[in-house]
């Protein structure tokens, strides 16, 4: 029996987790999460989280793809590391404020892409404990920031591009 191989999925070997810390806005989590669907990669929510997940605006923006999504909502950062124990060069902590822009991220086959609340951004503490891993999408300074669903995409898709070789696209 033949299978089908589908060829602008995700290689199998590349590892993706993209973290939200404290996200306030359920239609950029509901984006974020289909685009993770989409991507073969894993959500992962840290609370306060300013939303519902049962809300009728999360499931609108994901779509009926929803209850597909991969996803884990934690209490807190520490119990995140506690259980996936990523490694230092396995981080990305997206923030406008980084030390080198995103396409430097170092190629990893798992990969943490953590990013902040849409007004927030993130925590000091954790900006502080993880500064080496720090990363920003370069853009002109006629506005504060991206969507947060819109820096997800950029980073996301860019790290799969990047792992193990390219994507048939």
């Amino acid at each position: 029996m033949n299978e089908t191989v589908n060829p602008l999925a995700p290689p199998i070997d590349c590892e993706r987790h993209v973290v939200l810390v404290a996200p306030e806005v359920h239609w950029n989590t509901g984006n974020i999460g289909r685009s993770c669907l989409g991507a073969g990669a894993r959500l992962h929510l840290v609370r306060p989280l300013g939303f519902r997940l049962d809300s009728r605006q999360v499931k609108r923006a994901g779509l009926d793809y929803w209850p597909k999504v991969p996803l884990t909502v934690w209490d807190d950062f520490e119990d995140l590391l506690a259980a996936m124990r990523p490694l230092g060069p396995e981080m990305a902590l997206l923030t406008k404020r980084g030390r080198t822009p995103y396409w430097q991220i170092p190629n990893s086959r798992r990969q943490f892409l953590i990013f902040g609340s849409e007004t927030r951004g993130l925590p000091p503490e954790i900006l502080g404990r993880y500064g080496e891993h720090t990363y920003y999408i370069p853009m002109r300074d006629t506005i504060r920031s991206l969507n947060l669903s819109t820096a997800v995409g950029i980073v996301l898709y860019d790290s799969l591009r990047r792992c193990e070789g390219t994507l048939s696209l």
